[in-house]
C-alpha cells in the first residue's frame, strides 16, 4: 500500500510523543462546522440523495456527478472499467493513482508533468493531478481539453483528479466532464477539512457513472455523510469566507519558509520544496512533534500543510529557526 499523509499512529509509534501537530496531510485545519444530524441517519440504509448530488453539480458546475466513498474508491475502481491499456499516470502525483493502473493487466507509465503532452498520443489513459499534489503544478484548462479531444477520439480517457482545486478553479475542467472521454476527481476532505466523512465525487459521462456505480455497488456513501457534504456544498458564505482565509494563510506560510532560506511552492492548502535531506528534516521536525511528510523519490521533497493557530505557528516557526541553524 502506498505510504499517505495523516498517520499520526505511525509518528507516535517511531517517536513516542503524544502532542503531535500534524501538518502530514495538506488538509484545511479549519473544517466545516458539521451540523447535528438526526437519528435516523444512523438508523436507515443510505439512498442515493439526489439532492446531494444536485448540490455536487452546482457547487463544481458539473453537469452530472456520482458520489462516493471518497475519490480513493472511483481510483481503486476506474482501472477495472477498461480492458488492458497503456496508461501514462502523471509524477510525482498522488500514489494510488499509479498504484491501481498497474494492475487488472493495464500497462502503466510514470511521466514527469513535462512530458506529458507528448504522452497522449502513446497513451489510451492519461491521469493527471490538477493541481499537483504534491508540487501544486497545474496544467492549463485549454491543454487539458486538447487532451481529452484527443484521447476520447480513439476511446480512451482522460482522468483529472481535482482533490485541491477548490481554492483555485482557474484550471477546472469539471463543467466539460458530461462529454465522454473526460473523468473529474473532488473531493471533499481537503477543501472542506472533512477527510474522515469519506466523500467525494465522479464526474463523467452518464454511461460511464453508470458502470461506475454498478461496479461499486449499492450503499456506497453513508446517510451521515450526504447529509453533513450536501450542508458543506450548499454554504456559499462558508466557501467564499474559506477561500479568503487559506489565501491569506498560504501567503503567510509561504513567507515563513522563505524567512528560513526554503524556497517553496504549492496550493493555499500546502507548501512543497525539493529537499537535499528529506529525511533529516522530518526527523529534525518529529523529534520536536511536527508531523511532516516525507517524500523519498520521484522527487525526493517535504510538503506541510496550514497550522491550525497561533501557538501552532509559532512551534512551527522554531522548530524551522532550529533547523535553519543546523544548515
Amino acid at each position: 500500500m502506498p505510504e499517505h499523509g495523516g498517520n499520526l499512529r505511525d509518528a507516535a509509534r517511531l517517536y513516542g510523543r503524544g502532542d503531535w501537530l500534524d501538518l502530514s496531510a495538506g488538509l484545511n485545519p479549519h473544517w466545516y462546522p458539521v451540523p447535528g444530524l438526526p437519528g435516523n441517519a444512523w438508523h436507515r440504509l443510505p439512498e442515493p440523495d439526489t439532492e446531494l448530488v444536485a448540490a455536487a453539480c452546482r457547487y463544481y458546475r458539473a453537469p452530472r456527478m456520482l458520489a462516493v466513498a471518497g475519490t480513493q474508491a472511483a481510483i481503486q475502481a476506474l482501472p477495472r472499467l477498461r480492458a488492458p491499456s497503456r496508461i501514462a499516470v502523471s509524477s510525482p502525483s498522488y500514489a494510488e493513482h499509479a498504484h491501481h493502473w498497474s494492475l487488472h493487466g493495464h500497462t502503466a507509465r510514470l511521466v514527469p508533468y513535462e512530458e506529458l503532452a507528448a504522452a497522449v498520443d502513446a497513451s489510451d489513459v492519461v491521469v493527471v493531478c490538477n493541481p499537483n499534489n504534491p508540487t501544486g503544478a497545474t496544467v492549463p484548462r485549454a491543454e487539458l481539453m486538447r487532451w481529452a479531444d484527443a484521447l476520447a477520439a480513439r476511446g480512451g480517457w482522460l482522468v483529472v483528479d481535482e482533490a485541491f482545486a477548490d481554492t483555485d478553479e482557474t484550471h477546472s475542467v469539471a463543467d466539460h466532464a458530461g462529454r465522454p472521454g473526460l473523468i473529474v476527481l473532488r473531493s471533499v476532505g481537503k477543501f472542506f477539512g472533512l477527510a474522515g466523512v469519506r466523500l467525494g465525487f465522479v464526474a463523467a459521462h452518464a454511461d460511464l457513472l453508470h458502470a461506475l456505480d454498478e461496479e461499486l455497488g449499492p450503499w456506497q456513501v453513508s446517510g451521515p455523510a450526504q447529509l453533513i457534504g450536501k450542508a458543506a456544498l450548499l454554504d456559499d458564505a462558508w466557501h467564499a469566507e474559506t477561500r479568503a482565509r487559506l489565501r491569506a494563510e498560504g501567503e503567510r506560510l509561504d513567507t515563513l519558509l522563505a524567512a528560513h532560506g526554503i524556497a517553496s511552492r504549492g496550493t493555499s492548502l500546502f507548501r512543497w520544496w525539493p529537499e537535499d535531506a528529506p529525511e533529516a528534516f522530518h526527523d529534525h521536525m518529529a523529534r520536536r512533534g511536527i508531523w511532516v511528510r516525507l517524500f523519498r523519490a520521484g522527487p525526493r521533497g517535504i510538503r506541510l500543510g496550514l497550522p491550525p493557530d497561533e501557538a501552532a505557528w509559532t512551534r512551527l516557526a522554531g522548530a524551522l529557526a532550529q533547523w535553519k541553524e543546523t544548515r
